[in-house]
């Protein structure tokens, strides 16, 4: 007996009953808090025989509905939608409201079937927030109208929910039967493959693997495979196993993947993996069309046809009527699934264009019905991530895949880091006008003071060097740091952290905010206006400040401004003020736990406590370290004793780095790679090689390439080309790049990768040790991120198993045991 297609009465009516225009003009909302708060307020004030949270269900034909009703008043004979919302009832805007009134007369149809009502009434409950004050808009209705309302919105639904359930039918018959999609497995690629199947088919939710690969083992489609064939359902005896593992869950199948990457040259792999796997599936029998929709997710700058014009439909003709041509919309989609096209950036606009709708939120309306996304980090990790919103709603059992997850860490760190610049106050102060003016006003007033008062008066002078000293590295690794490391006296005056947010800044921020909002919701501020575009920043400043704790960092830098205005006296001081996220675990935590597996797969991912501590990874997450499919005598790797790197050291490491530098150019001409810490240091070394050696050739990274200039810059790699192209370690040339066989025979690395001492990585060095323990701050906060751009950087020289090739490390400290300890266990390193 075939099994009931089921629904939420939400997912339900965000299918069959919006209408009209897409209309993203702000309208302030109701934190969730307050929006449960709301409901609490409304279900208390009904006394204590009224109903709340009444969990209801019912069923048309093969579709079975379910939900959780707010209220039903007996005495009254009402049931009840509660909505929360800010300002006045007409920011709400036709589509919502439209979407409000469904789900209300669901509600209705079940709660009158579930009892044998004849009549009811259906009422929409709207509570405003900071007034607290309802507006109830009722209708009276028969039971036989809400049934024919229910009715009609389930045959909408069911259509489409039957065409999806033949879709996932299909899906699994052809993953079942698919085969590795390459003749064989590289080596080490099927180690990967077994333990990324594990980790998907692991019965609890929230399974972890950090696997450590190569380049060169095929670690995209290595991952993707065995993810795709969890997202069959069990057999049998699979079920059988599970059940005796875990009595508490039963095992099932992946509903969806999600490949996450950090850079768009990310989506190309992921995307060229998938299409091998659709070429595969086509020559399956069980497969009857593409049983695979895959979708890209592109960011807004790229996606938007029309940046000049604000999402609603008085404004942009591709919001306006968006929600009416939807459905046709998404029918062409699935249309084209079977043609086997994957829904890529060109394919989702093509599509949106045809049917006149906007081809940014076509994309997040497939991510519904797609099997596969690729996507950037942010979709699932930041703290308005869609796809985790909607893995929550849907309660969806999706499988992640984070490539390249080294990178997740910096990223992670600035999804929860909110800077306030006392410039953007300003020109907010300056664009507003009577409360919101008073309200910056205060703000303004409480900063100047905090400015005055943190340990004394903040210094306007100087700021973080471009190139100030760079760590040293402990004797060994655990001892303890005993010394301060020195900085510039102009950037200790410049900076200071707390370990707090001052209660008298944080209230004139909410105060802000709330003045803000009630201004904004009965007069809309145009996109780009100073006064909402600071608005937006003291949100998330706010949204950080109630989950402030141990694991980030609260401080204060100054910013440059002019000594003098034309006023008599001089302009105060002014600052940057930031909640800094050092660790982002906690943030990232109920991401991982959100999944039914993850997995994070890199080159560098070592050492692993370091990753597992700060990506807020399970204890028990695996670690997995594949083998290199390279051997020793590939690469010839040297140390340079005699240099040293040292921010003291530089000038003297300039002559004997340019002399190593021409002699190995010398003894094996070809392309060469070198890195360096900074822009300034590599100026330098740029100055003295064209002193020394004139006849080297020689090209440079610059500041704020473009696309084409980094084109520009790989284009002289040509094969069998010679040069040596001088780079900054970290930057864009130091990771995804592919440069095999002639086009890059070796690399020299002039630097450990260790950050900058300055006052913010010094602070985060504290917050390091008060929360990893005394000893490991140095290390988790400069030796580990700075050797993983070292790995990352001397990875570009071998790509395959035929290339050869040199890498030469310039300092002395490369030869200590706890530097060599980090380097991959195949280099085999000679000295010099």
């Amino acid at each position: 007996m075939k099994a009931p297609l089921t629904v939420a009465v939400r997912a339900l009516c965000e299918f069959t009953a919006r209408s009209g225009d897409l209309d993203l003009r702000f309208t302030p909302a109701p934190s969730a808090l307050e929006g449960m708060e709301g409901h609490a307020v409304v279900q208390k004030r009904r006394g204590e025989k009224y109903e709340a949270e009444m969990a209801l269900s019912g069923s048309y034909q093969d579709l079975q509905v379910r939900g959780r009703a707010d209220g039903f008043d007996a005495r009254l004979q009402q049931l009840e939608e509660i909505k929360t919302y800010r300002g006045p009832l007409e920011g709400v805007r036709p589509h919502h409201r439209a979407l409000h009134w469904a789900q209300a007369r669901v509600y209705g149809h079940l709660l009158c079937q579930a009892r044998g009502l004849a009549q009811i009434k259906v009422a929409l409950v709207y509570f405003q927030i900071g007034t607290q004050q309802e507006t109830v808009l009722t209708e009276d209705c028969s039971a036989a109208e809400l049934q024919q309302f229910f009715e009609d919105q389930c045959q909408r639904y069911l259509d489409w929910a039957r065409s999806e359930a033949a879709h996932i039918q299909q899906r699994s018959a052809a993953l079942a039967g698919l085969a590795f999609p390459m003749p064989a497995f590289r080596t080490g690629q099927r180690q990967l493959a077994v333990a990324v199947y594990r980790t998907a088919r692991a019965a609890e939710p929230g399974a972890c693997l950090m696997a450590q690969a190569p380049t060169g083992i095929g670690k995209t489609l290595g991952t993707i495979f065995p993810m795709l064939k969890a997202m069959v359902p069990p057999d049998e005896k699979q079920a059988r196993d599970s059940e005796k593992e875990s009595a508490s869950r039963k095992l099932q199948a992946l509903d969806k993947l999600f490949f996450l990457t950090a850079k768009g040259t990310g989506h190309g792999l992921a995307l060229h993996a998938l299409a091998q796997i659709q070429g595969a599936l086509a020559l399956s029998p069980e497969s009857k069309g593409a049983p695979l929709r895959v979708l890209q997710m592109r960011g807004r700058d790229k996606a938007c046809e029309h940046p000049d014009k604000a999402c609603h439909g008085d404004s942009c003709p591709l919001a306006r009527g968006f929600f009416d041509r939807l459905p046709a919309a998404r029918r062409s989609a699935a249309a084209s699934s079977a043609d086997r096209t994957v829904w890529d950036g060109p394919a989702v606009r093509a599509l949106a264009l045809q049917h006149g709708i906007c081809p940014y939120y076509l994309s997040q309306e497939l991510a519904r019905w797609a099997d596969v996304v690729v996507a950037d980090y942010h979709y699932f990790y930041d703290s308005s991530a869609m796809l985790y919103a909607l893995t929550q709603q849907q309660g969806w059992r999706v499988g992640l895949l984070v490539d390249e997850a080294h990178n997740l860490l910096e990223r992670a760190r600035s999804m929860y880091t909110a800077p306030l610049s006392q410039f953007d106050l300003m020109a907010a102060r300056q664009a507003a006008e009577g409360a919101v003016k008073k309200a910056l006003d205060a703000l303004q007033r409480q900063w100047n003071a905090l400015n005055k008062t943190q340990n004394g008066q903040i210094s306007d002078e100087g700021g973080a060097a471009e190139d100030t000293q760079e760590a040293e590295l402990p004797l060994f690794a655990q001892t303890p740091r005993v010394a301060k490391l020195a900085s510039r006296p102009s950037q200790a005056k410049a900076y200071q952290s707390c370990e707090a947010i001052p209660p008298a800044l944080l209230a004139a921020v909410q105060r802000a905010i709330a003045a803000i909002a009630d201004v904004q919701a009965d007069q809309p501020l145009p996109p780009g206006d100073a006064v909402l575009s600071f608005y937006w920043e003291l949100l998330h400043f706010q949204a950080l400040a109630e989950s402030f704790g141990p694991h980030a960092l609260f401080d204060i830098q100054s910013l440059a401004s002019p000594r003098h205005s034309t006023a008599r006296k001089p302009l105060p001081a002014l600052s940057t003020l930031c909640i800094r996220n050092v660790i982002p675990a906690p943030h990232l935590a109920e991401r991982h736990a959100a999944a039914q597996a993850t997995v994070l797969f890199s080159g560098t991912l070592s050492p692993p406590q370091f990753y597992r501590d700060l990506l807020g990874l399970p204890p028990e997450t695996a670690w997995l370290e594949v083998d290199a499919p390279f051997a020793a005598h590939q690469l010839q790797l040297q140390i340079a004793r005699h240099i040293s790197t040292r921010w003291r050291d530089r000038e003297a490491s300039l002559v004997p780095m340019a002399n190593l530098i021409a002699a190995q150019f010398a003894r094996q001409p070809g392309n060469y790679l070198c890195f360096v810490s900074s822009f300034d240091y590599l100026q330098r070394v740029a100055a003295t090689l064209q002193r020394l050696h004139p006849q080297l050739p020689l090209w440079q990274q610059e500041r704020s390439m473009d696309d084409a200039a980094r084109s520009a810059f790989l284009a002289r790699f040509a094969a069998d080309g010679q040069g040596v192209g001088l780079a900054v370690l970290g930057g864009a040339f130091s990771e995804g790049v592919d440069l095999p066989g002639s086009r890059l025979i070796g690399a020299f690395i002039a630097t450990l990768g260790l950050p900058q001492v300055n006052p913010v990585n010094e602070a985060m060095l504290r917050v390091m040790n008060d929360v990893m323990g005394e000893g490991l701050g140095h290390d988790y906060t400069y030796l580990y991120p700075g050797l993983r751009k070292v790995v990352q950087a001397a990875g570009r020289v071998i790509r395959t198993e035929h290339d050869r090739g040199v890498v030469v490390l310039m300092d002395d400290r490369f030869a200590r045991a706890q530097v060599r300890a980090l380097l991959p266990v195949w280099w085999q390193v000679s000295g010099q």
